[in-house]
């Protein structure tokens, strides 16, 4: 006899006050920079950095995260859509059939993260004058407890769900309010909950090497695990995936998400490895600019 063991997901859209929705996807985005913010101020404590170098930090990382990703998913995922709704490319609003203000949706972590790299750069040779692996190193701890809060609001959202899953199985969720794209309503395996689980204990870890171990003297390390495990998590996790938009790049089997995932990780690996000629010490570390 066969059992059927699948929870259903059917929550309200957001936080109804008035004629004002907060969607969850937009709470769980504000506290996932807000909780960043929060972690990156206590790291320049510990190390000493004047916390005047705060405030650009986090005006540069969101303008690179927001705009790197939407850019991100457009041309990986839904190019067609610069033709379509140019305006919809940059601005949060749907002109095309009618207009419509949508918010920042369809956003691609690939992108955020070709953006934040460049974003970065010019942080740290312009601004706080230090060398950016010593930026990325803690930028990719908040990072990555911030990816943790983006894929619960994705859950909220019922989006980038995963591929149907076997109505006996315990990790089986039933989305209800899936988009048509994904065809017939069944039970999915809820892929989102699988990265952000993945990506909390990336954090953890990540965190643990920051306070624990003189990693972080090691300027590189800390980034290149994180690049590692991160995308590594991306790439096994997309196994179980739905596609996302048009999938125009697949080979041997692998999707766009996969296959843009695997620079990543390499570069992940050529960081850790150079990363031993870029000690310094505590004093260095500490010295204020």
């Amino acid at each position: 006899m066969l059992t059927f063991l699948y929870s259903t997901w059917n929550p309200s859209t957001g936080i109804h006050l008035g004629p004002i929705t907060l969607h969850y996807y937009s709470l769980m985005f504000i506290l996932a920079f807000g909780l960043g913010y929060i972690l990156m101020t206590k790291m320049f404590k510990i190390d000493h950095v004047n916390q005047k170098y705060l405030e650009p930090l986090f005006t540069w990382t969101l303008v690179g995260t927001i705009l790197g990703a939407r850019l991100g998913h457009v041309i990986f995922y839904q190019p067609e859509l610069f033709k379509q709704d140019f305006w919809s490319v940059f601005l949060p609003i749907q002109t095309k059939p009618e207009f419509k203000f949508t918010g920042f949706s369809g956003l691609a972590s690939h992108g955020a993260t070709i953006a934040l790299i460049f974003t970065t750069l010019y942080y740290s040779y312009k601004i706080i004058k230090k060398n950016p692996f010593w930026v990325y190193d803690r930028l990719g701890i908040v990072v990555a407890l911030g990816g943790t809060f983006v894929r619960i609001g994705n859950f909220f959202n019922s989006e980038i769900i995963g591929k149907p899953a076997p109505v006996n199985s315990p990790f089986a969720v039933l989305f209800p309010q899936q988009s048509s794209e994904y065809g017939a309503i069944v039970p999915r395996y809820p892929t989102q909950l699988f990265e952000a689980g993945g990506y909390f204990l990336l954090f953890i870890v990540l965190w643990y090497l920051y306070l624990k171990t003189r990693k972080k003297y090691q300027q590189g390390w800390l980034f290149g695990l994180f690049f590692i495990i991160l995308w590594a998590i991306r790439f096994f996790v997309e196994f179980l995936k739905e596609p996302q938009g048009d999938e125009f790049i697949t080979f041997a089997g692998l999707n766009t998400g996969q296959i843009l995932s695997i620079p990543f990780m390499i570069a992940g690996f050529v960081i850790m490895y150079t990363s031993k000629q870029r000690v310094i010490t505590e004093q260095e570390n500490e010295k204020p600019e």
